[in-house]
């Protein structure tokens, strides 16, 4: 906070010291990073100053009570000052805290289109999420190709099965191997709800006599 007041109206903490401040990542002795609208001249002593005067009212908020950047936009500077790897686990935990917001990454994305971190992010996102940048179809087209580089038969795709009490559409289907492969996108899959109704999904294809088998969008591509 004390940070935060030293660089003036406007001001937020930013870069590393946000995604410490999300315990995203731990907290490290170093300067605290502040973002400032109209920061000019030499920092006080211990912090780190950063000019922005492009931060918008979704890119700001407050944790304990200090401003702060939002977890998109905390993402994207520590997307500009750390190793990939390092930006790859404050990713990964802010899904485990259930912080990350795919889509307000993206749409931060696509606001700072050319700012230095940007193409960093978007491949760390890219690598958990595939299918927020692509369609179903490429999905399917890729898991096809994958078939046939393999010598596999060509499966057959969403053809609909009468089962007992319900019609249903597996993603990928091979009538004389008696086998199904689903492709889980969490997207869609990664709720209570879709829990219970996939595990009966599932469950109605083993009591027709499929073998039923499950792979991620993120293993596809």
């Amino acid at each position: 906070m004390a940070a935060v007041l030293a660089c003036g109206p406007g001001a937020v903490i930013s870069h590393r010291s946000a995604v410490e401040l999300w315990k995203l990542r731990e907290v490290r002795q170093g300067p605290t990073d502040v973002t400032a609208p109209n920061r000019r001249g030499r920092a006080p002593s211990g912090i780190r100053s950063h000019r922005d005067d492009r931060l918008t009212a979704m890119e700001r908020t407050e944790v304990l009570d200090i401003p702060c950047v939002s977890v998109p936009r905390a993402l994207l500077d520590f997307a500009a000052v750390a190793p990939i790897w390092e930006l790859r686990r404050a990713v990964s935990e802010a899904e485990v805290l259930r912080i990350l917001d795919h889509a307000a990454v993206r749409g931060i994305i696509r606001r700072h289109h050319g700012r230095r971190g940007v193409a960093r992010l978007r491949m760390v996102i890219d690598e958990i999420r595939p299918e927020t940048r692509r369609t179903r179809s490429e999905m399917e087209r890729e898991f096809l190709r994958i078939c046939e580089r393999a010598g596999l038969p060509t499966p057959k795709v969403n053809v609909s099965m009468r089962l007992v009490g319900c019609t249903q559409k597996p993603d990928f289907l091979w009538p004389n191997a008696n086998l199904i492969v689903e492709a889980d996108s969490r997207t869609f899959h990664d709720t209570d709800s879709a829990f219970q109704l996939d595990r009966r999904r599932e469950q109605r294809f083993q009591l027709a006599g499929w073998e039923v088998a499950h792979c991620t969008w993120e293993q596809i591509f």
